[in-house]
């Protein structure tokens, strides 16, 4: 074949060997790059691709409850090389699926270096890849090579890509008590697309912040890995917690601060303090925590946060968190297919798309291997459909997010794991196969199996052959 046949995949963690296993399933060559061992980086120890650097488990494998499940499913009906190789070496772990991290990373090395269009190279490709290579897929996940991490920033002008990345919570709307919460912008000021009422605020008074600031100052936090511990915070994006520590009307002079609002339940009352929160998709089903960055452990945030004035039923898409990551502000990069807008050449797959988790890392890198593909065939691969987990993924890191101007959005996008709030709605059955209502809690489990059941059947449709492929533009 010829140079120009190929395709390259930077990086063989998760996504890279994944996008590699897809698009040499489909027919194309692949040359996957991936430096180790001739390079290190701090958190890997072995040379193996598709190497788990953190947890052995892949979380939830219910796909009729979990979103994370459900993803699990749709990859399985791809033909996904990482859910193969999971399901062969799992370990148990009752409803999880958890594997034997080294079976697992020997099993996809071995099937990658067998199969005969995939050749592995063991080699860092430092700054941008060669103008030669016309169909590139970058994945190379948290830990992009410095010279590849500068030459991305040159490219896109974009602000560092390495340094503590500070998470806000994330929080599903119809969980959040609208009779003590309320809608409006701050003197009902309408940004660019906005009505006046953008922010959901959350009113405390004095008690009730006092008590918030010390439940937060006493709460357990998340200790720093070794290889994290030298990159200092994001300036603009400090934690909540740290802000706090800098005396204790921080907060209320700065992100819970009260002034242009008024409480329409207590007329003629001011809030003591105000937490917003902000539409996090175009979807509206999920809204983040402005300012609310924190390295507080993910029980602490839900107990701390939970003492909120209508978050006391909080259920959370996304805890926050804080640790070194290396990621694209994709939706302003990034088009729909994951090619870099800049240079259509590349294309990004993985954690540095801006998804969190193993599984949400491979899914990307799935999708990436097949639209690669399809550009080498000189086709164009049709979008999964937005109902599905596949399909919620990529809308979210390439367009989903955006709920405002995209200078509004420029740093307020921020990895997600998947859960159904990046679904489109859907209403709950009211009554079940026996014509008995269903009420209060079985009411979410029953949306969620619905939502899970559509999902799946429109992955079918998507997967056969007059969904799989769209003509070449």
């Amino acid at each position: 074949m010829e140079q120009s046949d190929t395709i390259h995949v930077i990086g063989g963690g998760l996504a890279g060997s994944e996008a590699a296993w897809q698009a040499a399933t489909a027919g194309v060559p692949v040359v996957l790059h991936e430096m180790r061992p001739v390079r290190g980086t701090d958190a890997h120890h072995t040379d193996g691709l598709a190497e788990l650097v953190c947890s052995n488990s892949f979380r939830s494998d219910d796909w009729e409850n979990n979103a994370v499940g459900l993803l699990h499913e749709e990859m399985r009906r791809c033909h996904s090389l990482i859910m193969s190789a999971a399901d062969k070496h799992k370990l148990p772990a009752g409803g999880a699926l958890a594997v034997d991290r080294d079976a697992f990373s020997a099993e996809v090395t071995a099937r990658l270096d067998a199969h005969p269009l995939i050749t592995i190279a063991r080699e860092e490709v430092a700054g941008l890849p060669p103008a030669a290579w016309d169909n590139v897929i970058v994945a190379t996940g948290p830990l992009t090579s410095p010279s590849l991490s500068a030459a991305i920033i040159s490219l896109t002008g974009a602000d560092s890509l390495a340094f503590f990345d500070a998470i806000a919570p994330v929080i599903h709307y119809d969980s959040i008590d609208q009779s003590r919460a309320w809608k409006q912008s701050r003197y009902d000021k309408a940004g660019p697309g906005g009505t006046g009422a953008d922010y959901l605020n959350c009113p405390m008074d004095k008690p009730q912040y006092e008590a918030f600031i010390d439940a937060m100052l006493a709460a357990e936090k998340t200790v720093f890995k070794e290889w994290e511990a030298n990159t200092p915070y994001f300036d603009g994006c400090l934690p909540v917690e740290v802000m706090a520590e800098r005396g204790r009307e921080t907060l209320r002079f700065g992100p819970l601060k009260p002034v242009g609002l008024a409480n329409p339940h207590e007329a003629g009352k001011r809030p003591y303090a105000v937490v917003q929160l902000r539409q996090d998709n175009a979807l509206g089903t999920l809204w983040n925590m402005v300012g609310f960055q924190t390295k507080m452990k993910h029980a602490e945030q839900v107990r701390v946060f939970r003492m909120i004035p209508g978050l006391e039923t909080a259920e959370f898409a996304r805890l926050g968190g804080l640790h070194r990551n290396t990621f694209l502000n994709a939706p302003t990069l990034l088009d729909g297919q994951l090619r870099l807008k800049a240079m259509p050449r590349l294309r990004f797959a993985g954690q540095i798309t801006g998804v969190e988790g193993y599984i949400e890392s491979a899914a990307i890198g799935l999708l990436a291997g097949r639209f690669a593909a399809a550009d080498r065939r000189g086709e164009r691969h049709a979008l999964p459909p937005a109902t599905t987990a596949l399909g919620a993924l990529i809308g979210h890191i390439t367009g989903g997010h955006l709920v405002g101007t995209e200078e509004e959005a420029k740093g307020s996008f921020q990895p997600m794991n998947i859960n159904y709030g990046l679904l489109p709605a859907l209403d709950p059955p009211t009554h079940d196969a026996n014509g008995k209502p269903i009420k209060g809690r079985d009411r979410g489990f029953a949306k969620k199996r619905a939502m899970s059941r559509r999902a799946l059947a429109d992955l079918d449709l998507w997967l056969g052959a007059a969904g799989q492929k769209v003509a070449a533009e």
